[in-house]
């Protein structure tokens, strides 16, 4: 049996660094992504945008998503109004076409912003792997401090690079206050 299947029977998630300022965890998410791991993430008080780069987050699934939700609002918004003007309920007042484009750009817009919007935030809570009430984070002790004032680094042990003795000793030369295993 290979070490890696070993580790995942062990019921290790991951093994977790803690970090005092957003620099430090930042130099660490760029190192720990030179170093070729995959599956890590970060979990900090607040946003820091320089996270996005040094873990080469560069995913825009939600934009386009966004973008497709739009087009197919304002696509079935005006096939909505157009259908009920022309099919559905045709009232020829005083000579004007039953399909008249100028009548129908509100209800396109609105059709649009609704979809889209809708589209952007389903897209993003689904993508984010969100509900969430339970993650295996919640078990390191100190990582209630993540939501206050302290930096976490957290090494999946389903990386294909991962090694407990190894991971353990790259993650002590990144100089964290504590390292600590990750239960699942």
């Amino acid at each position: 049996m290979s070490g890696h299947t070993q580790q995942l029977e062990d019921g290790l998630y991951g093994l977790m660094a803690e970090f005092e300022t957003p620099g430090q965890l930042v130099a660490a998410a760029r190192k720990t992504r030179e170093a070729g791991f995959k599956k890590f993430d970060a979990y900090t008080p607040y946003p820091i945008h320089e996270l996005d780069d040094a873990m080469d987050l560069h995913d825009n699934r939600v934009s386009l998503f966004t973008l497709i939700g739009g087009i197919l609002g304002c696509i079935g918004g005006f096939s909505l109004a157009s259908w009920i003007s022309a099919f559905a309920l045709p009232l020829n007042i005083g000579g004007r076409p039953l399909i008249s484009t100028p009548m129908f750009i509100p209800v396109t817009f609105e059709c649009t912003i609704l979809v889209g919007g809708l589209t952007a935030a389903i897209s993003m809570i689904l993508l984010n792997g969100l509900p969430t009430p339970y993650h295996p984070v919640f078990n390191v002790e100190r990582f209630v401090n993540a939501s206050r004032s302290k930096f976490f680094l957290c090494i999946e042990s389903e990386d294909p690079k991962f090694d407990r003795a190894a991971t353990e000793g790259f993650l002590e030369s990144l100089h964290p206050e504590e390292i600590a295993e990750v239960a699942r």
